[in-house]
């Protein structure tokens, strides 16, 4: 079985309360839900964190050594943190960059990702169908 981190970063434990345009209608717990129940088939399992502060999704990167794969939506310091982006570099496993929008079709502040740089890919638009999306493209990574 295939360990999966899943970090998610600031306001996003507000999921179901923000812009249904940009964030859809679920709850964080809804996703990590729908997640749990496809990793079941995928044969992996999933551990979710989220963290509003980045000196928090920094030190569970480097936890991420322990596990086989990583998703993460670092929500706002996607835009500006070289430190996570840094912290993820380290990390020798498969990487996936999620977004519930299209961080490239908004704001043109947030059509910069600093991450992206540090990650194997980028999955972005697909509101919570981005974490579904996200599990796949690592099941077909870590194929043996």
């Amino acid at each position: 079985m295939k360990k999966i981190l899943v970090i998610n970063g600031p306001n996003l434990n507000m999921l179901g309360k923000r812009k249904e345009e940009h964030y859809g209608r679920l709850t964080l717990d809804m996703i990590c839900d729908s997640m749990t129940t496809l990793a079941s088939d995928l044969d992996m399992s999933l551990t979710f964190v989220q963290y509003n502060g980045e000196g928090e999704i920094i030190d569970c990167i480097h936890s991420g050594m322990d596990y086989d794969g990583l998703i993460i939506n670092a929500g706002a310091y996607t835009h500006y943190s070289y430190a996570i982006s840094d912290a993820l570099e380290i990390l020798s496993i498969p990487k996936i960059e999620v977004h519930l929008s299209n961080i490239h079709a908004r704001e043109s502040f947030r059509s910069q990702s600093v991450i992206a740089r540090s990650c194997t890919g980028q999955i972005s638009g697909f509101k919570e169908s981005s974490y579904i999306l996200a599990l796949y493209a690592l099941r077909d990574l870590l194929k043996d």
